[in-house]
């Protein structure tokens, strides 16, 4: 257990270190630029990174609690954060240091409420894992356990002795850091630091009730009940409590093992094209999906005799995040955007996901997404790693004061999103050094456009039948336009006025008719493979829409 003493030294050294690197923080990244000693700060920048790096790897095993849990986030934004930084976070998936057993055994008995030995025929001592939350122990379960689960080996996994203490530490000191931060203008200005906490506070919480992560677990694996490629675990509910969680042994290749992937004649690339996938379909799709989903929750189980030679199995549900509807919704647009390089899209969708408030002036964003299409799009890790860093630097300076500007902020629910593509994109680019996220979106996003081509064909009819609205009133408001200057005992008599409203007239009747020719050849042809007697009458449709756009102007002339 924890007590007093140790609690408040826990609180007051995660503070220490927080001032510590914020302070430095300020003095190079802010002060010295300010007084033209930029140059200086940045010779020194990738040592002090490393040192950070090195310091919260110290602080985060002898801490543990949910200190490992920032530090794992870390060290799989490969994709983001310099190798300085992820190189020495990336031990901190393995070495967290164990529980004593007889601790453990302890908690276990007493929570199960009952003997090890009664309900296991063997447990063994030195744990399969040790997580910061909790540890897992194998072990098998006696004959009539056994035969009423129906499976024998088995994971039993053991919350830490004090972990709630530990938690609520942990908690307040972050608490305290982003009181610290908020203080901060372009800070607080962006981002509710607040808010924030209270939904990691609400996620902490649930993933250290093994009940809530065995429900997890169960509707996980419903929703991928019919899907070959996923596989997860059982819960033996019997054996399992609060602090206490047994589950089905499914342990396999760890997803990042390259060379055990290898081995079992696994071709890593495709590990990571269908992890991807899997993912999006999580995030994007079922609306319901794994956000923890670091290399120690991911296997590849080999399966000579199924369907597949293997399937991902996904483990530890404690994580999990839910995409509301509207949110899904906004978020297949951003996917779209994305995979044709709309950059003025992608700003709309950013929009409409909550992310930017509806009061931003997004002209200068959306300049800036277009650059970063024109130049970064289509490009894959290893080609990115290839790219001069002053070129990146001459962007990023570019556009830091415009992305400070724009009111950004994070809806309920979406820095779990973020981690979880953050994690997919880590290991799948250490999977695969030339993985392209883009490739990996093309297909899903093509999916969205075919299953929105009702929707596109709507949008444009209803598009059309604005400008079609905003022509036929035109010449109403010449005339009111004509009236008010009678009114005004301004006389206006010039024929060539009279030929020039009646050439506009006819020009803007030419253009809805070009429009609508457009829109129903585009509509025919997108419907056609699917629907082919729709498709081909909306393509013959438009062509009455075509003659119009063509004669009229000839008939117009010809015509006193």
């Amino acid at each position: 257990m924890t007590d007093g003493g140790s609690t408040r030294a826990r609180y007051r050294r995660i503070l220490r270190f927080a001032a510590r690197y914020m302070l430095q923080a300020w003095w190079f990244e802010l002060f010295l630029p300010r007084i033209g000693l930029g140059s200086f700060a940045a010779r020194g920048r990738a040592r002090r990174l490393q040192r950070l790096a090195r310091n919260f790897h110290t602080l985060a095993v002898a801490l543990g609690g949910l200190m490992i849990k920032v530090g794992q986030f870390m060290s799989s934004r490969l994709d983001v954060l310099p190798p300085v930084i992820t190189k020495e976070l990336e031990g901190l998936q393995d070495e967290v240091p164990p529980v004593d057993f007889e601790a453990i055994r302890a908690l276990a008995e007493s929570e199960l409420q009952a003997s090890l030995s009664t309900v296991f025929e063997e447990v063994e001592p030195i744990p399969l894992a040790a997580a910061s939350l909790g540890q897992a122990h194998r072990a098998r379960l006696v004959a009539a356990e056994a035969t009423h689960a129906g499976f024998t080996d088995v994971v039993v996994k053991v919350q830490r002795p004090g972990i709630d203490q530990i938690v609520d530490v942990d908690l307040a000191a972050l608490r305290r850091v982003a009181a610290w931060l908020s203080r901060v203008r372009v800070v607080r200005e962006h981002v509710d630091l607040p808010a924030l906490l209270d939904e990691f506070a609400v996620t902490s919480l649930e993933e250290i009730d093994y009940l809530h992560e065995a429900a997890n677990a169960e509707r996980f694996r419903e929703d991928f009940a019919d899907d070959t490629r996923v596989a997860t675990p059982q819960v033996a509910w019997e054996r399992s409590t609060r602090r206490v969680l047994t589950l089905e042994d499914v342990t396999a290749i760890k997803i990042n093992d390259r060379d055990a992937l290898r081995e079992a004649g696994i071709d890593p690339r495709e590990v990571a094209h269908e992890f991807a996938a899997v993912m999006f379909e999580q995030l994007f799709t079922n609306g319901y999906f794994h956000a923890d989903p670091h290399p120690g929750n991911v296997f590849v189980t080999p399966t000579p005799d199924g369907p597949r030679p293997w399937t991902l199995t996904f483990i530890d549900f404690g994580m999990m995040g839910e995409v509301p509807d509207r949110l899904r919704r906004g978020l297949q647009q951003v996917i779209i955007a994305v995979a044709s390089r709309n950059g003025r899209h992608l700003v709309e969708s950013i929009r409409d996901v909550g992310v930017l408030l509806p009061s931003a002036d997004t002209g200068e964003l959306e300049r800036a997404m277009t650059t970063l299409f024109a130049r970064f799009g289509g490009m894959g890790f290893a080609e990115l790693q290839e790219v001069d860093p002053r070129e990146f630097r001459d962007f990023a300076m570019e556009f830091r004061d415009l992305v400070r500007r724009m009111p950004f902020q994070l809806p309920e629910n979406f820095l779990l999103v973020i981690r979880a593509v953050s994690l997919t994109s880590g290991v799948c680019s250490a999977l695969d050094p030339a993985f392209n996220i883009w490739e990996a979106v093309e297909p899903y996003a093509q999916r969205l456009i075919r299953d929105e081509r009702g929707n596109l064909v709507q949008a444009f009819a209803s598009e059309a039948a604005s400008v079609a609205g905003l022509v036929a009133r035109m010449p109403r408001r010449v005339d009111d336009v004509l009236t008010r200057l009678e009114d005004g005992r301004l006389a206006v008599d010039s024929p060539r006025l009279d030929a020039r409203v009646r050439g506009l007239e006819t020009l803007a009747r030419r253009v809805v008719s070009a429009v609508l020719f457009a829109g129903l050849l585009i509509a025919g042809a997108v419907l056609r493979p699917d629907d082919p007697v729709a498709g081909t009458a909306l393509m013959f449709a438009s062509v009455p829409a075509l003659l119009h756009a063509l004669l009229a102007g000839i008939l117009a002339r010809r015509l006193p």
